[in-house]
């Protein structure tokens, strides 16, 4: 068996000790005879699984009590229509902030149910206003933001502190990466893809009191109370994707927690920042501030003709998927939490050697 690096933005690196453990009980769970896959979501089986994954989750986490737990389909980009449906309150306003990407499509996504304020964008010198000057009163809803931008490699490195209104955000690139307080919070998301496990199952984590006021127009089936009352069961949920997060949650718990992964996470990135920072040859033009930990675009602006060379050149050296999002071009190595250390000193020897050839 050969594993190579694997930089991949979503789906991403799974780390290796869940995999064999998955694949060890792929045909016999526990002796049951049968595959998580083809267990009944209402067995006592599956029912297992479902509440130890979010027991341990919780305890990762330090979920308060007063906050449900939720394991979905759709993913993140589901949510962004989900949000507004659900914890608009009787208002008719919410606030955004556009840091790239996928804040635009959560933007264009909620103004089909409610108008929307954007609050503060990245500017054209890369930067953003600092939360503490966002204008937020309370005749909106609700506050969201995009905690990493994987495709521009934008991170809020802090949580907006915001007192009056829910804050909202939508964590697919961060969650699990670092401490979070989730009290901060009136509802966080995320798409598994990224530090959770496969996709096919998003994570929402909301406060009691935003269930309960979804929309008449809003389906059941996103209808977030309808989802609580029902333990994420309404609809049958993506069982072997919800199996496979349980395990990388017991895998983040052997590791040593969240304050061991922060200290892993940001360790490679450094590494990774400082050595495109050295060069003269590759380029990462994100403000210091506001540069992502998980997702490193980077880019050879006097030498675009040679990305693609570098890219098969990387891959035949077992440096997978660093290829940059269509909308950017360039490259881009996602350093999620199953991305080892090895994999990152790798792709620098990497960098190093094919500018010492091509710079």
């Amino acid at each position: 068996m050969k594993r190579l690096y694997n930089f991949c933005a979503g789906p991403a690196a799974l780390p290796e000790a869940v995999l064999l453990q998955a694949q060890t009980e792929l045909l016999d769970w526990k002796n049951h005879g049968l595959s998580v896959m083809e267990m009944s979501h209402r067995s006592a089986e599956f029912i297992e699984i479902a509440q130890q994954a979010e027991q341990n989750l919780r305890a990762i986490l330090n979920v308060p009590e007063n906050y449900h737990v939720l394991f979905l389909q759709g993913g993140a980009r589901t949510q962004f229509a989900t949000i507004p449906m659900n914890i608009l309150q009787n208002k008719t306003r919410a606030a955004y902030v556009d840091s790239g990407h996928w804040s635009k499509h959560a933007i264009n996504q909620a103004k089909a149910y409610c108008d929307v304020d954007v609050i503060a964008k990245i500017e054209e010198n890369g930067l953003i206003a600092d939360p503490k000057d966002w204008m937020v009163d309370e005749s909106f809803a609700y506050l969201h933001y995009v905690a990493n931008e994987t495709i521009d490699g934008v991170e809020f490195h802090d949580s907006p502190s915001v007192a009056k209104i829910p804050l909202v955000s939508d964590m697919s690139s961060t969650l699990l990466s670092r401490p979070l307080d989730v009290s901060q919070f009136g509802l966080v998301y995320a798409g598994a893809q990224k530090n959770i496990g496969p996709a096919g199952l998003t994570i929402v984590i909301i406060r009691d009191d935003l269930i309960g006021h979804a929309l008449p127009v809003t389906p059941k089936t996103f209808d977030y109370k309808v989802q609580v009352q029902a333990k994420s069961m309404y609809n049958t949920p993506p069982t072997f994707a919800w199996y496979l997060a349980g395990l990388v949650f017991q895998w983040i718990i052997d590791q040593g927690g969240l304050e061991k992964m922060a200290e892993i996470n940001r360790c490679k990135a450094e590494k990774l920042y400082a050595a495109i920072d050295q060069s003269d040859f590759y380029e990462n033009t994100v403000p210091e501030k506001l540069r992502s930990w998980m997702n490193v675009p980077f880019s050879l602006p006097q030498h675009d003709f040679l990305s693609q060379e570098f890219l098969t050149q990387a891959k035949q050296s077992g440096l997978l998927n660093l290829k940059g999002h269509v909308a950017v071009g360039g490259m881009r190595a996602s350093l999620y939490n199953a991305v080892t250390d090895l994999a990152v000193d790798a792709l620098i020897d990497f960098m190093q050697e094919f500018e010492k050839r091509y710079g």
